[in-house]
């Protein structure tokens, strides 16, 4: 069985919900009420995309991430 990493970006909107991105599988993201279950969730919805027909997918290596703040 192959193993894979994907980097994944973590929001929180408005609601308190976290909403979780993978960049790497189009169209693959979830979200929770909780980190825990975002966690849980996201490992589903990445089980789904790559057993998705005809997913193509690169593995990025993560960087970092920065937050840019502006006031216009």
């Amino acid at each position: 069985m192959k193993s894979y990493r994907f980097p994944v970006i973590i929001e929180q909107d408005e609601d308190g919900f976290y909403i979780g991105i993978v960049p790497d599988l189009k169209g693959c993201h979830t979200q929770a009420r909780t980190l825990a279950q975002l966690e849980k969730r996201l490992k589903e919805a990445i089980a789904l995309c790559l057993s998705a027909e005809g997913t193509t997918f690169r593995q990025n290596k993560f960087v970092g991430l920065h937050q840019v703040e502006l006031t216009a």
